[in-house]
């Protein structure tokens, strides 16, 4: 394994942190494969909750029974999200005191253990009401330890880049946001085609809970080798045992509340973006445009492989000319798409195809870089902490209710205030954009 202080000798001062060295690999990139496999699984986790609600969410609940519903409904739409700024508040702090190798590895073994208790929790004819109740705090867990994993894993990957290929490095964070996404949606399409819906509302659901945890392992074994990073190594404040997240973060991110409340305002119309055209528009063409499920589904990947060869385009590009160019390309590109691209989508699956790939193209100009521009925008003795806090807050009011948002609208016949609202928030988006400094080529020790 190598050693957190050999890692800092890695500094700008001689070799770049990240160069790799002339005759072999560099442990620097082996921590950055490490880090983004454990990224890739944990969304992977998130996402098959989604996917497969449907199938087991009767093996829990129980509708005559009030507390059971309420837990249905708890577990279902808010405990996870609500849970995210928690987790990046505690796991924030824990990798601003003790390293960020430690939280991104207790991060994921949380998240593993979230998803094994789903997969082998009896249902609620075995165990009654208990069965709600491990579910709800399964997935209280996994919402901790997703939180937890945006702040330090941006802000790792942005400290061991080197700094000139540090937008490049950071794309590959979302490129394992989506591999994990699609990993989970291709596994229920494979699933449904190969198992009966009496044995995926049976038994089947679990599959995907159990390998979740299968490859956590793997993951956790991989980030026990991380190599810290230098600039984290930089720096010696005085660490603590056990993290502080209550009034210790709250002061640190009211000290440095300018930059936390413009990355908030900054995320809240990318994220909105992401839930309606990743999560919410395959479902709409199927409900609202007739287009069939699989239609949408196929549509809804092949989007999402564009996304994926745009969002290192968009990390190479912010290295060259810049964060905020690039980013102003989606803050402002979802002011002026939502309506065409709304009215683009009639039910035919090429039109469902080049909407959602344009929308989530001009979506990988601020996914790819979001992670860096933040890390450089705070000092590294809080960068954790400002990274994930605000980016996770506003996922939580904003992206986590924008699908059941516009889903409500809709019915109403109101799709198009949804849009509008998309368009407001965006709006914001840009005024956040223009009152931040650009922040390529600073240093991070």
């Amino acid at each position: 394994m190598t050693s957190s202080r050999s890692v800092a000798a890695h500094s700008s001062t001689a070799p770049s942190p990240g160069t790799p060295p002339r005759n072999g690999p560099s442990p620097l990139r082996r921590s950055l494969v490490a880090a983004n496999i454990g990224g890739a699984i944990e969304w992977f986790d998130w996402n098959v909750y989604a996917v497969f609600a449907p199938f087991f969410a009767a093996r829990f609940f129980h509708t005559t029974n009030a507390l059971s519903a309420l837990l249905s409904t708890l577990a279902v739409f808010a405990v996870g999200f609500l849970m995210r700024p928690l987790g990046s508040a505690l796991f924030g702090r824990l990798a601003d005191r003790r390293g960020r190798k430690v939280s991104l590895t207790v991060s994921i073994t949380l998240a593993a253990a979230g998803g094994l208790l789903i997969a082998v929790t009896p249902g609620y004819d075995t165990i009654g009401v208990a069965a709600s109740v491990l579910l709800l705090v399964a997935r209280m867990a996994q919402g901790v330890a997703h939180g937890g994993e945006v702040g330090a894993s941006y802000t790792y990957v942005a400290e061991i880049a080197p700094p000139a290929r540090r937008g490049l490095w950071s794309s590959t964070s979302y490129v394992s946001v989506t591999i994990g996404t699609m990993a989970a949606t291709g596994l229920g399409a494979l699933l449904s085609s190969v198992l009966t819906d009496a044995q995926l509302h049976t038994w089947g659901w679990r599959i995907p809970f159990a390998l979740g945890a299968l490859f956590a392992l793997y993951s956790i074994y991989l980030r026990r080798s991380l190599a810290e990073s230098a600039a984290f190594d930089a720096v010696t404040p005085p660490r603590e045992t056990t993290p502080r997240p209550g009034r210790t973060t709250l002061a640190l991110l009211w000290r440095h509340r300018r930059p936390a409340l413009l990355s908030m305002g900054l995320t809240i119309g990318g994220t909105v973006g992401f839930y309606t055209w990743v999560v919410f528009a395959p479902g709409y063409a199927v409900s609202a445009k007739g287009m069939s499920p699989t239609s949408a589904l196929v549509a809804g990947l092949l989007a999402q492989c564009v996304f994926l060869i745009a969002l290192p385009v968009a990390g190479h590009l912010s290295d060259r000319f810049g964060r905020k160019p690039v980013y102003h390309v989606c803050a402002i590109g979802y002011v002026i798409l939502p309506f065409p691209l709304d009215w683009m989508v009639r039910g035919a699956f090429w039109q469902l195809l080049v909407a959602m790939s344009i929308a989530l193209t001009v979506m990988a100009f601020s996914s790819s870089i979001i992670g860096v521009f933040f890390a450089e925008l705070f000092p590294t003795e809080i960068r954790a902490t400002g990274v994930g806090v605000p980016y996770s807050v506003a996922v939580a009011l904003f992206g986590g209710s924008a699908p059941y948002l516009n889903t409500w609208l809709s019915g109403m016949g109101l799709h198009a205030a949804f849009t509008g609202y998309l368009v407001a928030l965006s709006a914001v988006s840009v005024v956040c954009l223009r009152l931040l400094p650009e922040t390529r080529g600073r240093e991070l020790s």
